[in-house]
């Protein structure tokens, strides 16, 4: 691999005028595609084969006239008086009139027709249902909507949008990115002492980005996607492009240094910083395609999308960096650092600080062990009571009209109103199944946490029948949960005492099978990514000790980063000062989101770390130099690569959206604690204690496994011969 990487670091030095032309006109031409297509992305999250999706394909079969369309409901609340005083009630008709001057409006049903008037008339809500699904509504009905809502505001009676309809939806771009590219900016600058040298990386990560986010743009148009996919793809393509155009460029610079020519440096740090970047890279993407086998659909186009995003940032990083090197000539070379970033780049005690980090880490490196694994264990804990779930409107910002909604529905009608559970009840071999369905259900209305049990609603055929239920418990509560369980345990007996089959779908249902079903995932996928860190990482390091140790150090990282989010999250310290609205469950899917995607990074650091300690013990046989030599040489630009990540994922933090905060609130919070705690300080403690026995590995096996040559050693002699051949002595003889 490193001879292929050199040659192809040559040949885009050679052609870097078309490598660049090029790199940009496929940008330009798959943006203008794109744009034309527009974006398709759906928020469907189910998963084919639950109880919950068994139960809503029996509906769709029993009541083929149930409306798809997209649904907006209208909740309202009086300021001065009830719902029912003549100059409200004249005001929310003529608002619902106006609401049917839209074509698109299919039906209207106000408050007053339906019924829909909490107890103490307080509270109220109108259905508003269009002609087309709720994703191909028309921003021109939304703004028709939003302009109603408005007026009835200014009449004094406090309007609020819910449904499936969205009015609150998820940016694609915007500020988070801005501050986190422009937090990256400034540490390269510093890193580099240049800011022209910062620039680059962020030019290749950007472009790599515009690609990559048109290539996913273009594909949800033909196949189903869920809206946050593109959220974390544009975190990965940011974070993973900043740092390998950062590792590339750290080796290029140290080639010029050491007297290199330029081609040959950009070619030498191809081979070599530009092998870690493929290996890093590579490992990311199959972690990421490897979600597939959790075999939830939401979930592995969710990953097939980052992965793309991921594998356009290698590319990048190995053709188009290289010529952009190559364009940007002695502007960036290390002789040419900007005075002042020098000065206050602290880069000499930067160094300092780093043998003195690994003089100490490895001068006890006991004592550092024991503390890191404290440290980690305690940030695990919370894991332990961790409650998965999906967000919902009560879990957004009290800024969004969602949520007011959510609220003025729980004040009217009960926690419960807003997680009804839709009830589906079979008699398919009874004489009378209307009579033996109401015997069969009887039970469900004597449940404990059940507040109400609507009338049963038959289908066409007589066989079925809808019976809608609401819990006295919101949608997150552990007690609804346990409500379905408990109507789901019951229902076996049911069926054989009365031949009667009881399902559970809705909502609050799917999200609580969604959510069991990927927790019993999460340990299948932890496996499988355990078993290719190992291997893989056997193969780089020839070594059985050193995949241990990373695989260890993997598990220490995700435990503390679950164990993390589950006490800021779901048990609520310090979500104020994330901004989190209200405490809850842990996003579903996060957990296995988290073991991939910190799988690919974490290996990232152990490998560009860990080399540099493999090429010095290589070389002078001591294994504890070697791991000073590795941090002291390989420190800094973790460091840097760290630092870069962590601002990228943490900029969306302060996003509005639930989904989107949680991704970044976990990743940032978990490359903090792998490439400081254990990478930079846990790995080395380990290595010292191990020694030379680091790098065991059983003849035989050496034999059969292959020879990756990550460091990029049989392209290093090369180049060193070609740079002992052109020095002023030689040439002269």
């Amino acid at each position: 691999m490193a001879k292929f990487l050199y040659r192809l670091g040559e040949w885009a030095v050679a052609k870097k005028k078309g490598v660049i032309t090029g790199g940009l006109v496929i940008l330009l031409l798959l943006a203008a595609i794109g744009m034309g297509l527009g974006t398709s992305f759906t928020g469907e999250m189910t998963i084919p084969g639950t109880k919950s999706e068994q139960a809503a394909d029996v509906l769709k079969q029993e009541f083929p006239s149930s409306d798809d369309g997209g649904q907006v409901r209208m909740v309202f609340k009086s300021e001065k008086g009830t719902l029912e005083t003549d100059s409200t009630q004249k005001a929310i008709l003529a608002a619902l009139k106006e609401v049917t001057s839209d074509s698109s409006v299919k039906v209207v049903v106000s408050p007053y027709d339906g019924g829909t008037i909490s107890a103490n008339k307080e509270v109220g809500y109108a259905d508003i249902t269009y002609t087309q699904p709720a994703s191909d509504v028309s921003e021109m009905s939304k703004e028709h909507i939003l302009d109603v809502v408005h007026t009835l505001r200014d009449k004094g009676v406090q309007t609020e949008l819910a449904g499936s309809v969205a009015f609150s939806e998820i940016e694609i771009g915007g500020v988070s990115e801005v501050i986190g590219i422009l937090i990256a900016f400034v540490i390269l600058a510093f890193t580099f002492t240049s800011f022209l040298a910062a620039g680059l990386p962020i030019l290749t990560a950007v472009v790599g980005l515009g690609i990559g986010l048109m290539i996913i743009i273009i594909g949800s148009n033909t196949v189903s996607m869920a809206s946050f996919s593109i959220t974390l793809a544009v975190m990965l393509a940011l974070a993973v492009g900043i740092d390998y155009a950062l590792f590339i460029m750290s080796r290029y610079r140290q080639q010029l240094a050491a007297g290199y020519d330029r081609t040959t440096a950009i070619a030498q740090a191809n081979a070599t910083a530009g092998s870690s970047v493929v290996f890093a890279g590579l490992t990311v993407i199959i972690a990421l395609v490897g979600l597939s086998v959790v075999q939830i659909p939401f979930i592995t186009m969710m990953g097939l999308a980052a992965a793309i995003s991921v594998l356009v940032a290698v590319l990048i990083a190995i053709i188009f960096t290289p010529a952009l090197l190559a364009a940007a000539g002695d502007r960036i070379h290390p002789a040419r650092e900007n005075k002042w970033l020098r000065k206050w780049s602290g880069r000499k005690k930067s160094a300092e600080a780093e043998n003195r980090w690994g003089k100490m880490v490895t001068r006890k490196p006991w004592l550092t062990t024991i503390l890191c694994i404290a440290i980690l264990a305690v940030c695990t804990i919370p894991f332990t009571h961790m409650q998965l779930g999906l967000p919902d409107n009560g879990l957004k910002s009290k800024e969004t009209t969602e949520r007011r909604g959510y609220d003025l529905l729980s004040e009217g009608f009960g926690k419960g109103f807003n997680g009804p559970l839709i009830v589906v009840a079979k008699a398919a071999n009874s004489k009378d199944a209307q009579a033996d369905i109401t015997k069969a259900t009887t039970f469900i209305s004597k449940l404990q946490d059940v507040a109400s049990v609507a009338p049963q609603i038959p289908s066409p055929s007589g066989s079925t029948a809808i019976i809608t239920v609401l819990p006295k418990s919101g949608p997150n509560d552990i007690k609804t949960t346990e409500l379905v369980q408990k109507i789901r345990d019951q229902a076996e007996q049911v069926l054989k005492d009365h031949d009667v089959e009881i399902m559970v779908t809705g909502g609050t249902a799917v999200n609580i099978d969604i959510s069991e079903k990927l927790s019993e995932a999460l340990p299948k996928f932890a496996l499988l990514i355990v078993g290719l860190a190992f291997v893989l990482l056997m193969l780089v390091f020839r070594s059985i000790l050193v995949p241990i140790k990373a695989v260890a150090g993997f598990l220490f990282t995700l435990g503390a980063t679950l164990g993390f989010i589950v006490w800021v999250i779901q048990d609520g310290y310090l979500g104020s000062f994330f901004g989190i609205p209200e405490p809850g469950p842990v996003l579903s899917f996060l957990p296995i989101l988290v073991t991939g995607i910190l799988f690919g990074l974490a290996m990232d650091y152990e490998v560009f770390l860990v080399s540099r300690m493999r090429e010095d013990y290589t070389h002078t046989g001591d294994a504890v130099k070697s791991v000073r030599s590795g941090i002291t040489h390989s420190g800094p630009v973790v460091t840097a690569a760290g630092l870069i990540m962590i601002a990228v994922f943490a900029s969306f933090i302060f996003a509005g959206d639930t989904i989107i905060k949680s991704m970044g609130l976990a990743l940032a919070f978990g490359i903090l604690v792998d490439a400081f705690i254990v990478r930079m300080t846990l790995v080395p403690a380990l290595m010292t204690l191990m020694g030379r026995s680091a790098w065991y590995l059983p003849k035989w096996l050496d034999r059969l496994l292959p020879n990756i040559d990550i460091e990029g050693e049989s392209v290093m002699k090369e180049a060193q011969r070609h740079h002992s051949s052109n020095t002023p002595d030689n040439a002269n003889k």
